[in-house]
């Protein structure tokens, strides 16, 4: 109780600060409430890693009733993921806000929105009260809102920030729903009625409520189909809030669902094959898409939905695993999600806070006119890629540890598989593999594209390193990296009480990461640190063997040409030319050209510009089919002010007469009857 009334006042306080402090003071007052909040319920969360779960239960009101605060296992590795990439996006945030310090009234309503979205984060993960918990989920949701609109005075901006509120706000739908389903049905709005109802429903009843749930917390995770405000809503957003957005906002989304199958008792093959087939369709979209993107932050952006859609698979095989009482499958499948969902928050938010280096100091994210980057920003450049190779799964770092945990799943289901299953594991292998090899496409062409080579159409010579300080946060992101990717095991204990919940067999011992389905990460650690001290020896005997020699430095070959230019270079779009020739199916492109159609040409121009099919199918269609039927009526609506005097006689006269035909309508019924 002492905590929750500690936070309060912390939040309360801190919000009051910022609103009259002057603009320099507010960055830091904000990040010093996010760190005592990052605190206390950080304190709390690791109790809960160690087996102490805490509750408490506030007072609430007439319509909540009480009010229970549950922090388990589950809920605190969440708590640590919010505020470690809360903290670090924060004290990011302090140094990329300094070039709109002239905007006084927008920082102060910016840096209240993230005292609140942290606050609501962890009230998502910790209110087991559907009302309390609906409340959390909007503060996040309008927080998260208000921090994408930043720059308001773009219109893409705002189209951004709208889009992310609309969508947000049909996923609430789905939540209510399924809420009001629950306490109409127990008369409880605590969680627990959740399993109380599930058990008491027939098979068919507990599926729908589920689905309910799923389709809810999937749109805020960016499972394809329900992904579409995700590629708009992170580029738009400074980077620090798209940092925290995609690292921890969308895995609000991840913890519901695993709440859900945690509450409720449900056929969990069948759930497992359904979250199966959505999630290796939502990693390879996605990284489909992200391919062919020319926005930076948006290749990012939808390499969110892939990375959910690896977290997905982690979840289904866990799922696959309780259904078919093979508590082994179920750890790893569980384990591997829980880890990636922390490997791909840590990966991503460097991802984006790098992202928004190269746009404050080159003022755009187009792929196609950046270039040489690395000659005038090196850090920043070595933190891209060190993030960048996380991503694409390639050790030593962290995402090749939690991604070789659900290929251990796959090995593990694969042992005692009938035939149907086989068919499914061997498709989820192929996906999980064409998955990862897209990724490494996709970021070769980023970090090549971007850093390397010459600048296209910027200014080189504006380009700089961002301040030590700023550096510093994505210093501590990379350190994390390069943990988990060598000691894993380490991350694997912390997550032992997490899976316990979610496997609930009663022979798993103290520690279910025990067995040889574990041990295969023993000799992987060895052969990492074994690749670590080669590498190490090899740098170091170049260093010692050429330090007395001078570094010669001549032209490159320019295939006889004199005069090379940057245009010569390969573009993005040269660059993916093959891999969208191939998928030209999958794919939907506009192109704008200027055809070349003289002799001696003085201009041509070609660009091209990707876009969502399913987006097109699923969004642009409807909304243009109801803007099509409302079109018919567009002619009540003719600027005739006869016309709208006439509306309002019509209207008094239906006022009059209706009541008056409903009257006589009732008399000649009695009158009938008595015929």
């Amino acid at each position: 109780m002492i905590i929750a009334i500690a936070f309060i006042i912390i939040t309360l306080s801190g919000i009051a600060l910022i609103t009259f402090l002057p603009v320099k003071a507010k960055g830091v007052v904000t990040l010093i409430v996010v760190l005592l909040n990052a605190a206390g319920s950080g304190y709390v969360a690791v109790e809960s890693l160690m087996g102490k779960s805490l509750s408490v239960i506030l007072p609430g009101s007439i319509i909540t009733g009480t009010i229970p605060i549950r922090i388990d296992a589950l809920s605190g590795w969440f708590i640590l993921i919010i505020n470690l990439v809360c903290v670090t996006g924060v004290w990011y945030g302090l140094f990329y806000m300094k070039a709109y310090k002239e905007q006084r009234k927008k920082i102060t309503l910016h840096a209240i929105a993230i005292v609140l979205l942290h606050a609501a984060l962890l009230g998502v993960v910790s209110f087991q009260n559907m009302i309390a918990f609906l409340i959390a989920w909007e503060v996040m949701m309008f927080s998260a809102f208000i921090g994408v609109i930043f720059e308001q005075e773009k219109e893409a901006t705002i189209r951004a920030g709208v889009n992310y509120l609309m969508q947000s706000h049909f996923s609430v739908i789905f939540l209510i729903a399924g809420f009001l389903w629950v306490s109409y049905k127990t008369g409880s709005y605590d969680f627990t009625a959740i399993t109380a109802l599930s058990q008491s429903q027939t098979e068919s009843g507990a599926l729908f409520l589920f689905l309910l749930f799923f389709i809810g917390f999937a749109i805020k995770s960016g499972f394809v189909p329900f992904h579409t405000w995700l590629p708009y809503a992170h580029p738009a957003a400074p980077a620090h809030i798209s940092g925290i957005m995609s690292g921890v906002l969308i895995k609000s989304g991840i913890y519901g669902i695993l709440r859900m199958l945690m509450l409720m008792k449900l056929d969990y093959t069948g759930i497992g094959y359904f979250i199966l087939i959505i999630s290796v369709v939502s990693g390879l979209y996605g990284v489909m898409m992200a391919i062919v993107q020319h926005d930076l932050k948006k290749l990012l952006a939808y390499h969110s939905i892939e990375n959910i859609g690896i977290i997905g698979i982690g979840i289904g095989i866990g799922c696959i695993g309780l259904g078919t009482d093979n508590p082994i499958l179920a750890a790893l499948g569980f384990a591997g999600a829980l880890l990636h969902t922390l490997n791909h928050a840590l990966f991503k938010s460097l991802l984006f806070y790098t992202a928004g280096i190269v746009y404050q100091s080159a003022h755009t994210l187009n792929i196609e006119h950046l270039g040489g980057l690395i000659k005038k920003m090196p850090k920043t450049s070595i933190l891209f890629l060190i993030a960048a190779v996380a991503i694409t799964g390639i050790p030593p770092f962290n995402g090749f540890i939690s991604e070789f945990i659900i290929y251990n799943g796959l090995y593990q289901w694969l042992q005692n598989a009938s035939l149907v299953s086989l068919l499914v594991i061997l498709f989820l292998i192929l996906g999980l593999v064409l998955i990862g090899g897209l990724a490494l496409l996709c970021f070769t062409k980023a970090f090549g594209i971007v850093f390397l080579g010459q600048a296209r159409k910027i200014n080189i010579e504006e380009v700089k390193e961002p301040p030590s300080g700023q550096l510093l946060p994505l210093y501590l992101i990379a350190f994390f990296l390069f943990t988990i990717g060598l000691f894993p095991q380490v991350f694997l204990t912390m997550l032992a009480q997490p899976v316990r919940l979610l496997v609930e067999i009663p022979d798993l011992t103290a520690n279910p990461f025990q067995g040889q389905a574990f041990d295969a990460l023993r000799p992987i650690t060895w052969a990492m640190w074994v690749l670590i001290g080669i590498t190490s020896i090899v740098y170091l005997g170049k260093r010692i063997l050429m330090r007395k020699q001078k570094a010669a430095l001549y032209s490159t070959w320019g295939c006889g040409y004199v005069a090379p230019t940057p245009k010569m270079q390969y573009t993005a779009s040269s660059y993916m030319r093959g891999y969208s020739k191939l998928n030209k199916p999958t794919l939907l492109f506009y192109k704008h050209e200027k055809e070349v159609d003289q002799i001696f040409p003085t201009e041509g121009h070609y660009e091209s510009h990707a876009y969502d099919k399913i987006e097109k199918w699923l969004i642009d269609k409807p909304i243009s089919g109801i803007k099509a039927f409302l079109g018919i009526f567009r002619f009540i609506q003719n600027g005739r002010l006869q016309s709208y005097l006439l509306y309002g006689v019509m209207f008094i006269l239906l006022v009059i007469f209706i009541p008056m035909i409903y009257s006589g309508l009732d008399a000649l019924f009695d009158f009938l009857k008595h015929l």
